[in-house]
């Protein structure tokens, strides 16, 4: 398309991962405070990604998504308070003989729930907007698959129109705009590259 327009076409460039942002931190820290208001104290903190195959994960570097998304995990169990905390992935498709990144939230829950877990609070850490593999995955599927085990499932907020994901988008650009280094929360490294 650059090609067809000719030289004043736009430059596109593509920003970086922002998993570790402050801001990506601290609203998800802040959507789990809000969820935690209501269910016991003592509620299982469970985040979930969309789930890929594992040969996808290696694509970009040795399980560089899921290490990613498990260093964001960490950055933001400890914003909110939490030291103990489990990852699960979601919305698995595809042949069954090929592999993809486990646990599935679905079966985690229910686990969760025979080992006596009586509240979950599910944090879905892998996207950034309530669309259908947020609300009618976990909303409504999960939901009644843990109601269906004992267990009572609430879940945290993703970003949406939330004003402080607009600033973090705007940082991003002026990172880039104006050479800055990035803005990053510095946790235990060894789990992402």
């Amino acid at each position: 398309a650059r090609r067809a327009a000719g030289p004043g076409a736009p430059e596109l460039i593509k920003l970086r991962r922002y998993f570790d942002h402050p801001l990506f931190v601290e609203i998800f820290a802040d959507s789990i405070a809000a969820a935690a208001a209501n269910v016991p104290a003592d509620a299982r903190l469970v985040f979930t990604a969309h789930s890929v195959p594992v040969t996808a994960d290696d694509r970009l570097g040795p399980r560089l998504y899921s290490r990613q998304v498990r260093y964001a995990a960490a950055l933001v169990a400890a914003a909110a308070g939490y030291a103990e905390y489990d990852l699960a992935w979601q919305s698995r498709s595809g042949p069954p003989q090929v592999p993809w990144l486990e646990p599935d939230v679905a079966d985690h829950v229910a686990a969760l729930g025979e080992a006596g877990t009586h509240s979950v609070i599910v944090c879905p850490i892998g996207f950034v907007a309530d669309h259908i593999e947020v609300v009618w995955d976990l909303d409504t599927e999960l939901r009644e698959q843990a109601e269906a085990v004992g267990v009572a499932l609430v879940r945290a907020g993703t970003p949406n129109a939330d004003p402080r994901f607009a600033r973090l988008a705007a940082d991003l650009i002026d990172e880039l705009r104006c050479g800055r280094a990035p803005a990053r929360v510095i946790g235990d490294r060894k789990s992402v590259v």
